[in-house]
């Protein structure tokens, strides 16, 4: 493990369109912002503190963001002299949605009054994302099986171990190892040893550029998904996970996402929850935005009082007890 205090550098991104820091602090947590993003960072006091690998893999930075009516600003703990900022920030935008013109994402809810009364409810809320494909996937190989407390306190334990803390805005954040990092422990403590497995071989996919975040954002999304089910560890979920939690994908149509199809069948009038033929129907004014918009069903549906009625999904089947699966820690979407 590293603990770094190295000089700090800034940087300011302006939005176009509508944002909310505060939405992105309590992103996936309910309606408070809450402070244990399984993506490495916490919110409180207006402040995000992020902890994170570098989108080159060659490092760790921290990163703490405040937003004004001047924009969303960065002050960056972790580089080494010379090293480049922008890439940094741009990374910081992928993962906030930054990257995206909010202005266009509003003309959804033009074209859809329903997505305008939950854009309404739920101002400059925009997609959250882990920090880079291998964050991601480092994620989804750790909470297979497990429980969400478990599953942050491994990644806390791996960030500690042999990650990098690093002080940001005042405080101590855990940004956990890149691929050489991880590779190069002999163990890992406190994880079965197919966890360990699993996490070196996508170490070993990640420093092959297999999670290129560029690579995963503009390829066809089936051929995407097909690559990382080639990784040892990463399933069909996992691979949709990375594929639209992490690569910064804006027009994917998401399906399968079980509480997503509920809220959508529900507010759209079906008998039931929205089928992915209903999905790729009702989604076509949502273009080119259409992952956007789902993020903001899932995450902020649930405002509005036709969606908050809508019960949890429940398995079609029982399973007996010793084999019944955990629940997903993470959903896709949030």
């Amino acid at each position: 493990m590293t603990t770094s205090t190295v000089s700090e550098q800034t940087f300011t991104i302006r939005p176009r369109g509508a944002f909310s820091l505060v939405e992105a602090g309590a992103f996936g947590h309910g309606a408070e912002p809450a402070g244990d993003w399984p993506g490495g960072g916490a919110f409180a006091g207006g402040v995000l503190r992020l902890a994170f690998c570098r989108d080159d893999l060659r490092g760790q930075v921290g990163v703490a963001l405040t937003q004004d009516a001047g924009g969303v600003h960065g002050v960056v703990g972790g580089l080494d002299p010379g090293e480049p900022l922008d890439p940094v920030r741009d990374q910081v935008a992928r993962m906030l949605a930054l990257d995206g013109d909010g202005a266009a994402f509003a003309e959804v809810g033009e074209r859809d009054p329903l997505i305008g009364r939950i854009m309404a409810a739920a101002p400059g809320l925009r997609p959250v994302l882990f920090a880079s494909p291998w964050e991601a996937a480092l994620w989804c190989v750790l909470s297979q099986r497990w429980g969400r407390r478990q599953s942050l306190a491994a990644r806390e334990r791996l960030a500690r171990g042999f990650g990098r803390v690093l002080a940001v805005a005042g405080e101590e954040t855990a940004a956990v190892p890149t691929p050489a990092q991880l590779l190069a422990a002999d163990r890992l403590p406190g994880l079965p040893e197919l966890k360990q497995e699993r996490l070196r071989a996508v170490a070993r996919a990640a420093e092959a550029w297999l999670l290129d975040p560029t690579a995963l954002r503009e390829g066809d999304p089936d051929e995407v998904r097909a690559g990382l089910r080639t990784v040892p560890g990463i399933g069909a979920f996992a691979a949709t996970l990375i594929h639209l939690r992490a690569s910064g994908v804006q027009d994917a149509l998401v399906a399968g996402e079980p509480r997503l199809a509920a809220l959508v069948g529900a507010a759209y009038g079906l008998d039931g929850p929205a089928t992915e033929e209903d999905l790729t129907r009702i989604a076509e004014p949502w273009r080119p935005f259409r992952t956007w918009t789902a993020v903001l069903i899932r995450a902020a549906g649930r405002r509005l009082p036709e969606m908050a009625v809508v019960p949890e999904p429940v398995p079609a089947a029982r399973v007996p007890r010793a084999r019944r699966p955990r629940p997903e820690p993470l959903a896709l979407i949030g």
